[in-house]
């Protein structure tokens, strides 16, 4: 008898520990409520919604970690957005870590979450930097365009630590 509880709490603490399902992709939309949030949805690698998602999962918003839960695929992040931003949004399981850095552009009330291809972040400055050294002359425009490039990413919400987190996340993923 005593193997039997012994079993059954096991089974009852092993159930209530694990997640059904891993998310391995995600898009995120505004949210149905056009309350300034935005949803979380869980995808497949073909960017088909995946209903069968339900649970708490932790995910990392620009730094900040945030336990969200999920109805039939669709999570909302608690925090609403006041002006349009950068956001990084991670979740790490046991396939890897899977991100995806949004600009969030707020017009009248509206959310339009643009994903950003992380390569970009990478080229821009390279681009200034190779067109400094190649000509001389162009080096005074280079340094203001990229303190321009880095204030603008900087008053949106991107700042250096999450613009180097984004980079070497996206790197790693090449390898």
């Amino acid at each position: 008898m005593r193997y039997i509880y012994l079993a059954l709490l096991c089974f009852c603490l092993t159930h209530t520990f694990a997640q059904n399902a891993a998310i391995n992709n995600f898009f995120v939309k505004e949210s149905l409520l056009k309350n300034s949030k935005l949803a979380i949805i869980a995808a497949d690698s073909l960017n088909n919604p995946l209903e069968t998602i339900n649970g708490v999962y932790t995910f990392a918003i620009s730094g900040f970690t945030q336990e969200i839960t999920f109805n039939n695929g669709v999570g909302i992040l608690p925090l609403q957005i006041d002006k349009s931003t950068f956001v990084y949004i991670k979740h790490q399981n046991d396939n890897g870590t899977h991100g995806k850095l949004l600009y969030v552009y707020k017009k009248e009330g509206n959310l339009n979450p643009f994903t950003i291809s992380r390569i970009f972040l990478i080229i821009i400055p390279l681009i200034i930097i190779i067109l400094a050294f190649a000509f001389k002359k162009f080096i005074y425009i280079a340094v203001i365009l990229l303190l321009i490039f880095i204030y603008f990413n900087h008053s949106n919400g991107l700042n250096i630590g999450t613009f180097f987190e984004t980079t070497f996340d996206y790197l790693k993923n090449l390898v």
